[in-house]
């Protein structure tokens, strides 16, 4: 049977999924600066690094469980709430999983092969980053995202053994009594808040950017398995496997390890690869333990790089087909929906800074500034509701940007005040932008505030129209004047005739005519595609109200259609039709229908798809941009 079509024991899954989890996050950065935060600060640095990146992991899973079951959809509403909120920060996902590749790459060669000494380095670190990159991908295209749990419960089992054979090390190897004892920073001074308050800040929100996490919750609620429960397991698991690393950290410090120390850019004493280098001094005499911690080093940076390739394709493929750019029509989707490129990019950027000598802090920086607003902001876009889908794309760049920079003064400098300020200054300018008394303005486009004077019926406007005087509302507040009789057929004909919004539905009610109707009684079957037609072009001089096919460069046509009947409708029933945009890509629009009567029962439903020409030879184009900027809305 195959591993797709198994199905565990919800607890067993909800176990699979949490290892998992941890897994995809012990990657370069905590896999690595865990070493390096021991090093430096003992063991209470090691739990102050330890539980913010495990709390991080909880909160997320709680937040997203807590999503899935207030969103509509069943198995599916995890998902499409994803899409719709996930639309303004595409960009920055996209950066932090290719800085995330990047950093897991780099610390690999870095901290777990560059410290072997092997020459020529001009031969053997393109060749190691090769067998990486070729891991990785093999990986990803052998394991999609419904079978990774299988391949990561398979790859834990190594990583137990691994544990299980390192955890005997110390009874193997004998402390260096004559080792220099490496003193440990004191944890009470501004030099260590320096520190925590950019681990605090960074790793609390950090998955929120992730999209392996992500793709992982959205998964899991399609299997019916707790996010939150996954989640617990995960971060549980994760903070002892960072507990691990780090108490072995300490443990090679008092074998010797702390003659690798080394000194970097402001005075700063890194020790990364302080385990790695004892060890490898010490694989003649104990082989099994120096190839235990390299495979406990590259199972944890293949599980990350699989899962990041995986999360890469599916964002890649999925805006591709949302995606009305014209550069995809230029490029094959093949190429454009390929990580490979990218897996490429980020092989030679981190091989380059290997080569360079520059250390894991580097890019760390950007996860304690410049993401951290951006995270900020998409947790509160889950439960604060923006006027437009957009977020203040600019400022939110320039605050990154300036916090990067102040931050790096701080480090470079020796002035951990400018630390804790970078990491702060993002997360205050968020809260100062959803709570000005003119946030709204942050969330809406230049050309929307430039265009709303001149062009009142907008595409964005259209579904909150300037109420007009209304006769029918006047007449029922005045019951006293009516019949119930005549009170009755007011509240009839309350709705537009044009047709009203319900949310993203565009409803039109009418009743059922003889015209309607067959020899024997009941709604002709043609007429439902009839009734859909009418609603759609309603729909279409609603959002489009500026049309006009005596000047348009475009004709609507329509690809196809279809429609399965529920049941029948007779003469002088109330119909309503519903229609909303389903989906697009680049060259088609998908609507979908539904069709109820009086007691809300369905009469049928279906879906038509769209495709444009143009009018001056009739050739197929791709979506017009004002088609695209009127239905983006109703998505």
């Amino acid at each position: 049977m195959p591993a797709s079509e198994l199905k565990p024991p919800r607890w067993f899954n909800t176990l699979l999924w949490g290892n998992t989890v941890a897994l995809s996050w012990m990657w370069g950065l905590g896999l690595f600066f865990s070493v390096q935060f021991t090093t430096q600060f003992g063991l209470f640095g090691l739990l102050s690094f330890a539980i913010p990146n495990c709390l991080g992991l909880v909160f997320f899973g709680l937040i997203t469980h807590h999503l899935a079951r207030r969103q509509a959809g069943g198995s599916e509403s995890l998902g499409k709430f994803f899409t719709g909120w996930s639309r303004p920060f595409r960009l920055i996902f996209f950066l932090y999983q290719l800085l995330a590749i990047t950093l897991t790459i780099f610390a690999l060669i870095r901290y777990g092969w560059m410290p072997l000494g092997l020459s020529p380095e001009v031969l053997y670190l393109p060749l190691i980053l090769l067998v990486i990159l070729a891991a990785g991908i093999l990986f990803g295209e052998e394991f999609n995202i419904r079978r990774i749990k299988w391949s990561h419960g398979a790859i834990f089992l190594v990583v137990a053994a691994a544990v299980g054979i390192l955890l005997s090390a110390p009874a193997h190897i004998s402390p260096d009594l004559s080792a220099v004892k490496v003193e440990k920073l004191p944890t009470d001074d501004w030099n260590f808040w320096g520190y925590m308050v950019p681990i605090f800040i960074g790793f609390l929100l950090g998955p929120w950017l992730d999209l392996q996490q992500w793709q992982r919750a959205i998964q899991m609620h399609r299997e019916r398995v707790s996010v939150a429960a996954a989640y617990l397991a995960g971060a549980l698991q994760f903070f002892l496997l960072l507990l691990f690393h780090g108490t072995l950290a300490l443990w090679a410090l008092g074998a010797g390890a702390g003659r690798f120390l080394h000194g970097g850019l402001g005075g700063h004493v890194y020790g990364h690869d302080s385990v790695m280098r004892l060890l490898a001094e010490k694989a003649a005499e104990h082989p099994w333990i120096f190839g235990a911690y390299c495979v406990f080093l590259c199972a944890c940076a293949l599980t990350t790089l699989d899962s990041g390739y995986i999360a890469l394709r599916w964002f890649l493929q999925s805006n591709v087909r949302t995606s009305v750019n014209a550069i995809f029509a230029l490029v094959p989707t093949s190429l454009v929906t390929s990580p490979i490129p990218l897996f490429l990019f980020c092989g030679a950027v981190a091989l380059a800074g290997a080569a360079l000598g520059l250390e894991l802090e580097y890019f760390m920086i950007f996860y304690a500034t410049f993401f951290v607003g951006y995270s900020a902001l998409a947790v509160a876009r889950c439960y604060v509701n923006t006027p437009a889908n957009r977020i203040p794309q600019v400022k939110m760049f320039c605050l990154g940007s300036l916090a990067v920079v102040i931050f790096a003064f701080g480090y470079l400098l020796g002035y951990p005040v400018f630390m804790i300020i970078g990491s702060l200054l993002p997360l205050g300018y968020v809260f100062w932008t959803l709570a000005k008394p003119t946030a709204g303005e942050d969330f809406v486009s230049d050309a929307d505030q430039l265009g709303a004077a001149a062009d009142e019926m907008s595409p964005l406007a259209a579904p909150t129209l300037p109420a007009a005087p209304d006769p029918v509302r006047a007449v029922l507040e005045a019951p006293a004047t009516l019949t119930e009789t005549a009170k009755s057929l007011v509240e009839a004909v309350q709705h537009p005739l044009g047709g009203h919004f319900e949310g993203k539905w565009f409803v039109h009610s009418f009743v059922a005519t003889y015209a309607d109707t067959n020899s024997v009684g009941n709604v002709y079957f043609g007429m439902y595609a009839m009734w859909v037609g009418k609603t759609r072009e309603l729909f279409f001089n609603r959002v489009m109200p500026k049309f006009n096919l005596k000047n348009t460069s475009f004709y609507i046509l329509t690809r196809s259609f279809e429609h399965k009947f529920v049941r029948e409708t007779r003469e002088f029933e109330t119909v309503s039709v519903r229609i909303r945009i389903g989906g697009y890509n680049r060259k088609f629009v998908t609507l979908e229908h539904e069709i109820f009567d009086t007691q809300n029962q369905l009469l049928g439903k279906g879906q038509q798809s769209l495709l444009f020409v143009s009018s001056a030879d009739y050739k197929m184009i791709d979506v017009p941009p004002e088609v695209h900027t009127a239905f983006i809305p109703y998505v």
